[in-house]
């Protein structure tokens, strides 16, 4: 069965823990090693899930896998599902900026093989040595607990999580990063890392992905610890120090505490379809575009009044065999400028308008789509063939265990101080999609501005004797920064 879907506090770090003593000594070789890492994913939104009885098994020469899916409330549902893979090379070829790294390993990139050698580039200069089986954290395992301090806690690795490490390390502030997802980067590699955003300056258009890369190569130099697939559950105060506790049994103690998570836990609204199961096993049925090649050739139903479901309408119809869009109403939701141009393309007859309709169910064998099933409010059934459908109803928010902390809360919202971005709680700050004071916009610029402020807040509490002076950072610099 599926747990429920990810969020900030739902959270492991399968990478910092996957190789164990044995074979971190074999990597001290001069020659740097390439380990293939497979991960079981359930086809659509892979950093949303987690299956069960994931173990992993290393031995010398190959790696093998497998995954057991199955489904849960407010989550996906699958049996098994494809292969993502990713590669984690040795300190000794020098560090790339991890947003290179990243690309390798975008949500959604399937690289088909079952087995990847664990082969060195030379084999003179790498002995190879018998790892023992292991069970990497979140993958049918637990990881192991671990005991932190320091200056600031940072919930969330998503753009705002990571530009608020850059900020605090400006400020000399050490950061710990916790993020539910099994990937930084929050929903921006969750949910449309190839999806390009407008509204970041200096940058007319970047995709998700990238903009993700870019801000964890600005962090890098001060050099955050992150703690990917926990779920943060608990916050008390003790000895004058914020002590959160985790799933995983970690203990972070903190100075201050930044809560940069977004909404809170996140998964789609699923339509309530017959069959559905199969189909989103399959991949027949998403809630999201992660490679947009995919759907290359295929007929796709877009179902939705959005934003979501009329950008991805006009970005798969030059590329898709047939784009048809589901909406009840003749009106759509999204940006008035997208809408018109959505109709202007179903007048060229580039995009076939299904309206006024909605879902009604799915044909096929269970896996494989065939056609989807449409009606009117008046009983009217019509059939569209199709191979995938996509689902753009929205997604539902949870908070989960940070509502019961005492927070000041408005609509699962944290109130904080506009000019600080304090909560209630002393020591407690909240930025970025998760905070709401008077005349708060949801932007990811506002939550970078959100980020500096709450920065320059938390200064005094990690350095009380300390005087801070502003500095811009053409004088000061950025350490590690030629």
């Amino acid at each position: 069965m599926w747990p429920k879907p990810f969020g900030p506090f739902d959270q492991h770090n399968p990478l910092a823990r996957l190789i164990p003593a044995q074979f971190r000594k074999a990597r001290r070789a001069r020659q740097a090693i390439q380990v293939e890492m497979m991960r079981g994913a359930s086809g659509q939104i892979i950093a949303l899930h987690q299956g069960e009885g994931r173990a992993w098994h290393f031995k010398r020469g190959v790696t093998g896998g497998s995954a057991q899916q199955g489904a849960g409330k407010g989550a996906f549902t699958g049996a098994k599902g494809p292969i993502e893979q990713h590669r984690i090379t040795g300190a000794e070829q020098g560090r790339k900026p991890r947003r290179e790294r990243f690309r390798r390993s975008q949500i959604g990139q399937i690289q088909g093989n079952f087995h990847q050698p664990l082969i060195p580039p030379s084999r003179e200069s790498f002995e190879p040595c018998e790892v023992p089986s292991i069970t990497p954290p979140g993958f049918g395992g637990e990881p192991m607990p671990a005991e932190i301090e320091t200056d600031v806690a940072i919930i969330g690795a998503g753009p705002v999580g990571l530009f608020a490490v850059f900020e605090c390390g400006m400020l000399r502030m050490k950061s710990v990063v916790i993020d539910a997802l099994e990937a930084i980067g929050g929903q921006c590699t969750a949910l449309y890392p190839e999806k390009p955003i407008f509204d970041i300056p200096a940058h007319p258009q970047i995709a998700g992905a990238d903009l993700i890369g870019k801000l964890e190569e600005q962090a890098a130099p001060f050099a955050p610890q992150y703690l990917f697939g926990r779920r943060v559950e608990s916050l008390r105060q003790e000895a004058g120090a914020l002590v959160l506790g985790t799933s995983a049994g970690d203990t972070i103690r903190a100075k201050a505490v930044i809560l940069a998570a977004g909404a809170g836990a996140f998964g789609p609204n699923r339509p309530p379809l017959a069959g559905l199961a199969g189909y989103e096993a399959s991949g027949a049925v998403r809630y999201m575009v992660a490679k947009r090649e995919e759907f290359r050739g295929k007929r796709v139903v877009i179902a939705g009044g959005g934003d979501s479901a009329v950008d991805w309408a006009l970005s798969l119809k030059d590329i898709a065999a047939k784009v048809v869009v589901v909406h009840r109403r003749p009106k759509f939701r999204a940006a008035p400028e997208t809408a018109a141009q959505l109709e202007a393309a179903a007048a060229r007859g580039e995009v076939e308008m299904a309206i006024p309709y909605q879902l009604h169910g799915l044909k096929g064998d269970g896996a494989r789509l065939e056609a989807v099933e449409l009606a009117t409010l008046q009983g009217e059934i019509r059939d569209v063939p199709a191979d995938h459908l996509l689902a753009f109803f929205g997604l539902s928010m949870d908070l989960g265990p940070i509502a019961d902390w005492g927070l000041g809360l408005e609509r699962s919202h944290v109130s904080v101080t506009p000019s600080t971005c304090e909560t209630n709680i002393p020591g407690v700050y909240a930025i970025g999609d998760i905070a709401t004071y008077p005349g708060k916009l949801k932007l990811i610029l506002q939550g970078f501005s959100e980020a500096a402020m709450a920065a320059h807040a938390i200064h005094p509490r990690v350095f009380p004797d300390t005087a801070l002076h502003f500095e811009y950072s053409t004088s000061k610099g950025v350490p590690g920064a030629a």
